[in-house]
Order: structure tokens, then C-alpha cells, then sequence
């Protein structure tokens, strides 16, 4: 079997057209995610039983089933049931299949990125002893400049490995993407193969691109842990 380079060389060229897409995809989700998701784990990490138990419910629901239907369900199903409502029952002229598809993209991967992070940060936050908390407390810190200043920087810290694997793994879940015909990486090299059935030689470009991406993403992060660490280090001296 002989690879068609001159494709490759051709399908690389138009999938690197695709990753500001991607990237877009990925960062503006973790930015979105994050805050929100970080103030999910306060709330489970709270006294309060009936946000706890729908954020756990919500959590759960997410973890517990596949992103391709969730897909399915917000790209596919939602809509229709949607544009009946808006049409039939509320006689409004609104067509919802006019929505640009990213919105689509964007609303189910920062609904998976909430709930994953959300983990992140309890277990991050449960990592500080409780009795900082009381310590600025006794000495007239409010609790809000508690966390900013002493439980924030310290859970940060201990969640960036697993902040790093989730923007590792939300990377890779843009690709599903091209489900909702938003035109990335995955999408533009599937574009690319299906007018000589290429895929092998798509397939292969867009796997060497996304572990260029991955990797890059973990360099970043790597960093960030390294400046962290030598900031540590200059606490405890």
C-alpha cells in the first residue's frame, strides 16, 4: 500500500485552517467552564443540601453519558422539539435551525468541562486544611479574602495536573465537532478524503496534528506547574 504524500502535504495545509477553530473551541470553553465550574465545587463544599444534591445530579448526569449524544440530543432533538414550540404553540416567526452550528459546539463542550472541572476543583480545595480557613478567620480576614488570598492559590495549585488533562481531553473532544458541521480540523480533513476516498492518508495528518496540539497544551501547563513549584518553594524557605 502506497500513501499519497502530495494529498497529505495538500490536506495539511487546509487542516491547519481548521485550528484556530480548535483552539478556539478549547480555550474559550475552559475560560467559560472554569469560573462556573469552580464555583460548583464551593457550592458541594457548602452547607447547602438542595444545591449540593442538583449540582451532584447534574455532575453525575454529565459524567454518566457519552458526549456524541449529547450531541445528538442538543444539535439534533432539542432544536426540533424548539422550532415546534416556537412556531406551533407560540406562533412566533423564528427559525432556530438559523443558529450558527459553534454555538451549538460551544454550549456541549462547556456543559462536559463544567462537570469535569467541578471535580477537579473539589478535590482540589479538599487538599487545604480547614483550619487555614478558621486561621484567617481568627485574625479579621473576611472569608471572601480567605479564599482569594490563602484557599484559592493553594487549590489552584494542586489542580493543575488534572486542569492540564482536561484541556488534554477537551482538545480531543472538539473533534467531534464536524458533528455539528462546525469546520475544524476533523471536519476539513473528511472534507478533504471524500472526494478521492483518501482517509488514510486524512486520518494520519490529523492524528500528527492533534499530538502536535496535545503537546504544546502540555508544555504550557508544564510551565505553569514549574513557576508554581519554584513559588512554593520560596513560601517554605
Amino acid at each position: 500500500m502506497r500513501l499519497d504524500t502530495e494529498f497529505m502535504w495538500e490536506t495539511f495545509l487546509d487542516v491547519l485552517h481548521g485550528v484556530p477553530v480548535t483552539l478556539k473551541l478549547t480555550i474559550i470553553t475552559l475560560l467559560v467552564s472554569a469560573p462556573i465550574a469552580f464555583f460548583m465545587a464551593l457550592s458541594r463544599s457548602g452547607e447547602g443540601r438542595i444545591g449540593r444534591r442538583i449540582i451532584t445530579a447534574y455532575v453525575s448526569f454529565i459524567r454518566g453519558t457519552p458526549v456524541v449524544l449529547q450531541i445528538l440530543f442538543l444539535y439534533s432533538l432539542l432544536p426540533t422539539a424548539l422550532n415546534y414550540l416556537i412556531k406551533v404553540l407560540l406562533g412566533l416567526d423564528f427559525n432556530i435551525f438559523n443558529i450558527n452550528p459553534i454555538v451549538y459546539a460551544y454550549t456541549v463542550f462547556i456543559l462536559n468541562t463544567m462537570a469535569v472541572l467541578s471535580e477537579v476543583f473539589r478535590s482540589a480545595l479538599s487538599t487545604v486544611n480547614h483550619g487555614q480557613m478558621e486561621a484567617a478567620l481568627s485574625i479579621g480576614l473576611t472569608k471572601r479574602q480567605a479564599y482569594l488570598r490563602i484557599i484559592i492559590p493553594q487549590a489552584l495549585t494542586a489542580a493543575l495536573p488534572n486542569i492540564c488533562n482536561t484541556a488534554v481531553s477537551l482538545l480531543k473532544s472538539t473533534s467531534l465537532a464536524f458533528m455539528m458541521t462546525v469546520k475544524d480540523i476533523t471536519a476539513i480533513a473528511k472534507i478533504d478524503a471524500s472526494f478521492g476516498y483518501n482517509y488514510l492518508e486524512a486520518y494520519l495528518v490529523i492524528f500528527f496534528v492533534y499530538i502536535l496540539l496535545c503537546t504544546l497544551v502540555q508544555l504550557v501547563f508544564h510551565v505553569l506547574e514549574r513557576n508554581v513549584a519554584s513559588y512554593k518553594k520560596l513560601i517554605t524557605a
